[in-house]
């Protein structure tokens, strides 16, 4: 066999083991990380539902906060009523105290 042959035998043996090689290990890899892809698929599409009901549960807390900020809204109305009720109770209380006053110092007139 003459050098150029030998040379083109070795390059065309040597493409081929490493088409081999590479094909095998195209299998080996398929075949080890499917079943873990397929297991991440699933974990993803369980975390995708959680998310979606954690989404919902944001949305019900949400109607809950605006709820109970009208509450607080409702109660802060009804205490600066009630304080201007009693700053005028107050008033009249004070007014009567004077009133009283003067008419103790009438009496010991």
């Amino acid at each position: 066999m003459s050098v150029p042959a030998a040379v083109v035998l070795i390059i065309a043996l040597l493409l081929v083991a490493g088409l081999i090689g590479y094909f095998t290990a195209w299998y080996y890899a398929k075949s080890v990380y499917t079943p873990v892809i397929k297991k991440l698929e699933e974990e993803k599409v369980q975390l995708n539902r959680e998310i979606e009901g954690l989404k919902e549960n944001v949305a019900k807390l949400k109607v809950k906060i605006a709820d109970l900020e009208k509450k607080v809204d409702d109660l802060d109305k009804d205490v600066s009523e009630r304080e201007r009720e009693i700053s005028k109770k107050v008033d009249i209380i004070t007014g009567l105290e004077n009133e009283l006053k003067e008419l103790k110092k009438k009496l010991k007139v």
